[in-house]
């Protein structure tokens, strides 16, 4: 039948996943960091999913499809399988990609001159684009998120300059290497520095960054630098 269903540009979709979560059909899945309708029949045609999509990738056609099967919807969710394993936990606007403006210093409490040097947003591997303009020619750097903490002066010595990811495999319980190849793929970066804590769990961030830098197919120079839980760089 002819009717009216979603269309998704994956050359616009930037793997945020607010889609996946306004869709409350289950209709669309993150499929390799891009949304894609992968139940047509699923797909009421209502168009939830529009206003959340950062990066205005989603449209309606009208086209060939199977009909919407609202009692195949009821059933999967009966059966708890209306929420993907690969779905955000909740939708944010804060996800639409942005190069930042440097910051005025300012006095924190201590008295001490305090200054940001985060260069862009968002900063979290899951919802990082898979192509922006701030990656173009970047230096970039992929922390582990402890290392902030620990290391007093890491905007300072880490950010400044760079493109900053940042993750955690056992906290995401996720593989980054795929989507971090295509990051690298699809963008012009200049050098990788990952920062990881010397905790063994770092160890499948360094992993994954050095999979993702051989499935990319290029020379990225890449430079790991090991910070201990007392603070301290010691490799």
């Amino acid at each position: 039948m002819k009717r009216k269903i979603i269309k998704i540009d994956e050359e616009k979709c930037n793997g945020c996943g607010a889609c996946v979560t306004a869709c409350h059909e289950n209709a669309i899945q993150l499929v390799n960091g891009k949304a894609r309708l992968v139940r047509e029949d699923y797909c009421d045609g209502l168009g939830d999913c529009l206003p959340t999509c950062p990066a205005d990738a989603i449209s309606f056609e009208e086209r060939e499809a199977p009909a919407y099967d609202e009692a195949a919807v009821l059933a999967a969710k009966a059966k708890g399988t209306e929420k993907p394993e690969n779905a955000p936990v909740f939708a944010c606007p804060g996800t639409q990609p942005a190069k930042l403006r440097q910051k005025p210093a300012f006095a924190g409490e201590a008295g001490v001159i305090t200054k940001s040097r985060l260069m862009q947003w968002p900063v979290q591997i899951k919802l990082a684009p898979l192509k922006a303009p701030y990656f173009d020619d970047a230096d970039l750097l992929i922390a582990a998120d402890c290392t902030a903490y620990a290391y007093g002066n890491f905007h300072n010595d880490f950010i400044q300059g760079r493109i900053t990811l940042v993750g955690c495999p056992k906290l995401d319980s996720v593989d980054y290497s795929e989507k971090l190849a295509e990051i690298l793929r699809n963008n012009n970066i200049r050098s990788i520095l990952l920062a990881r804590m010397e905790v063994p769990c770092c160890g499948g961030l360094e992993f994954a960054v050095k999979q993702a830098l051989q499935a990319s197919g290029k020379n990225i120079p890449l430079r790991v630098v090991t910070i201990s839980t007392e603070g301290e760089i010691i490799g």
